[in-house]
């Protein structure tokens, strides 16, 4: 049904960024087969499948990549595949026999992704790492905290999942239409440090132009402005404010009743601590909700901040229907939206295993050659 159907991926198991850019490709409708490791689990943690949501839509097979066996089956499906991705450090994938040339040898179409924190070279490039290190070295953690306190994790949806697993699928999808008009693959090299710096490119251009100081919560957009920030409320929970633009400020003011704040000096920076200040104290008059209530309509751009389990019932998200249910899980639905070929969540996430006989036949692999495979201890059939 989704806009991928008819596209073929390989996906070799990784966590994090590559687990979203294949929920992500097979939501939209790819036949995704994801290739995990016998007698590992794929986050190294006793985190029950069914729970693991980002390994859904598509089935897993455990393949065990050091018998030759196990490498001649993946090199079997690159021959009709479209597209092939790993998360490995560099070199192990040659090391297994299962590198680009490897595999574009047997198809000369395939676009092979490769998901790594650091990239393909570099001095960093073999170096272990994980979402904050990246954050880190791309400059942007350095800009996230507030004033005269430590940088804070934003999870770790930045570097992972922004500049990691989004990254790879928008650079897969791109090799893709290139390929089909040239009728070559090619590599396409997803490093997350690179994706992150690459989300930092306005903020760049602030810095070039003389907007932006690098001083973490003294600027417009790192929660320095009064008018762009979180404040608490009576009953301990919060607002986020977001009242950029100046009649959203405006409106700000008058709905907390500050008639002593001069909407016209929002940009003077000498006036944001005391603004603030009269804003947290506003704020603190009523409870997070009644704030909500308030600000309904009025267009100063004022939410409530929610807890995951209350963005999940929250009317707006309920009307989009933005989560939904399956397995009695409830989870992010498929996003982007579609209005011809719809995104849609095809399966529940599984074992490792569980139906590869059905799923290597739709890859035209017979039952026979299966049988084989699980007797020689390539293959882990459940």
């Amino acid at each position: 049904m989704g806009p991928l159907a008819g596209y073929r991926i390989v996906e070799i198991a990784g966590i994090g960024p590559g687990q979203l850019c294949g929920m992500l490709l097979a939501d939209m409708g790819a036949q995704l087969l994801r290739i995990t490791r016998i007698g590992q689990a794929d986050l190294g943690v006793a985190i029950p499948p069914r729970f693991d949501l980002m390994n859904r839509s598509r089935p897993s097979i455990a393949v065990d990549l050091k018998r030759p066996e196990g490498v001649e089956l993946v090199l079997r499906l690159c021959g009709t595949a479209d597209a092939l991705f790993e998360g490995f450090r560099p070199g192990v994938m040659e090391r297994l026999g299962l590198g680009p040339e490897d595999c574009l040898r047997r198809n000369p179409r395939l676009v092979y992704g490769r998901m790594t924190g650091w990239g393909q070279d570099g001095p960093l490039a073999h170096e272990a790492g994980h979402d904050a290190n990246y954050l880190a070295l791309a400059g942007a953690l350095g800009s996230i905290g507030e004033a005269g306190g430590p940088p804070v994790l934003p999870l770790n949806l930045v570097a992972d999942f922004g500049g990691g697993g989004l990254y790879l699928a928008l650079g897969l999808l791109a090799a893709l239409l290139e390929a089909s008009r040239s009728g070559r693959g090619q590599v396409v090299d997803a490093a997350m440090v690179d994706g992150v710096a690459s989300m930092t490119t306005a903020v760049h251009g602030l810095m070039a132009a003389g907007l932006w100081r690098e001083r973490r919560g003294s600027n417009v957009l790192d929660g320095g402005a009064p008018f762009m920030r979180t404040y608490a409320t009576r009953d301990g929970g919060f607002v986020a404010v977001a009242a950029l633009e100046r009649r959203f400020y405006r409106n700000l003011l008058e709905g907390l009743g500050l008639v002593q704040v001069d909407p016209a000096r929002q940009f003077e920076v000498r006036d944001w601590p005391e603004t603030a200040r009269r804003i947290a104290a506003a704020f603190l008059a009523r409870t997070r909700d009644e704030w909500a209530e308030a600000f309904a309509g009025r267009e100063a751009c004022v939410s409530p901040v929610l807890s995951m389990t209350e963005a999940t019932r929250h009317p707006h998200n309920v009307a989009r229907g933005t989560f939904v249910e399956m397995d009695d899980v409830t989870q992010p639905g498929p996003a982007p939206r579609f209005s011809r070929t719809p995104a849609s969540i095809a399966s529940a996430p599984g074992e490792p295993g569980a139906g590869a006989a059905a799923a290597l036949a739709s890859w035209g692999i017979d039952a026979g050659e299966v049988e084989r495979l699980a007797r020689a201890g390539a293959l882990q059939l459940r």
